[in-house]
C-alpha cells in the first residue's frame, strides 16, 4: 500500500525512529500507526532513536588483523566508561571490525558519501536502466530502488551483517542500544590491505575473511 508522508512523520514524531524505519514499520502494519510503534519498540529502533541523541565520547578503539593481509582499526563510542568496558560492547565492537575487514565499506553511513558520488552512480543506473530499454521516467524510479543495492555495498551501517545475513549492521546496533541502555555511535574505521594500490595477482582477501567468520 502507499504510504503518506505526513504518516510517516507523525510515526517519526512519536518514536523518534528513523523516517526510513518509519515507512518500513508502517508498510509491514499497512499503515496501522499503534501497530507500527508497537513494530519498531519490538525491534528496539524506537528506543534507541531516542537515545541517539546523547553524546557518546567513550568507547573503544579495537583492531582486527586478518592473516597478516588485512587490518583495520575502528572507533565505537558509547556514553559512559562503564559499558565500554562491558563484554557485550567489546564483542560488539570487535564484531564491527571483522565485518569491515570482509565486507570492505567505504563510509559507516549513507549520510557520508559525498554528493558527487551519488550523482555519478546515479547517473550510470539510469543509463543503464535506459539501455534495458526501460523509458526514462520508469528508469529513475528503477534506480532509487538500485540505489539501496549501491547503498548496502558501501555503506558499513547498510550492509548485511556477516554472521547473521538476515540483520543489517544498523539492526544490530539499534539492538546493543536497546540492551546496553546507552547511546552507542560507530564514529570511524581504517582498513588496510597488504599491497592495496599496488599492481598484483588477483586475490579476494575480503572473501576470505568472510568464509572463515562463518565457519
Amino acid at each position: 500500500m502507499s504510504i503518506s508522508a505526513s504518516l510517516v512523520k507523525e510515526l517519526r514524531e512519536k518514536t523518534g525512529a528513523g523516517m526510513l524505519d518509519c515507512k518500513n514499520a508502517l508498510v509491514k502494519t499497512d499503515g496501522d500507526i499503534d501497530k507500527a510503534i508497537d513494530f519498531l519498540r519490538e525491534k528496539g529502533l524506537a528506543s534507541a532513536a531516542k537515545k541517539a541523541g546523547r553524546i557518546a565520547s567513550e568507547g573503544l578503539v579495537d583492531s582486527y588483523i586478518h592473516g597478516g593481509r588485512i587490518g583495520v582499526i575502528v572507533e565505537v563510542n558509547s556514553e559512559t566508561d562503564f559499558v565500554a568496558k562491558n563484554d557485550e560492547f567489546k564483542t560488539f565492537v570487535k564484531d564491527i571490525a571483522m565485518q569491515v575487514a570482509a565486507a570492505n565499506p567505504k563510509y559507516v553511513s549513507r549520510e557520508e558519501v559525498p554528493e558527487d558520488e551519488l550523482a555519478h552512480e546515479r547517473e550510470i543506473l539510469i543509463a543503464q536502466a535506459i539501455n534495458e530499454g526501460k523509458p526514462e521516467n520508469i528508469a529513475a524510479k528503477i534506480v532509487e530502488g538500485r540505489l539501496e543495492k549501491f547503498y548496502e555495498r558501501i555503506c558499513l551501517l547498510d550492509q548485511a551483517f556477516i554472521k547473521d545475513p538476515d540483520k543489517k549492521i544498523k539492526d544490530l546496533l539499534a539492538d546493543k542500544v536497546a540492551k546496553i541502555g546507552e547511546n552507542i555511535k560507530i564514529r570511524r574505521f581504517a582498513r588496510f590491505e597488504v599491497g592495496e594500490g599496488l599492481e598484483k595477482r588477483e586475490e579476494n582477501f575480503a572473501e576470505e575473511v568472510a568464509k572463515q567468520i562463518n565457519i
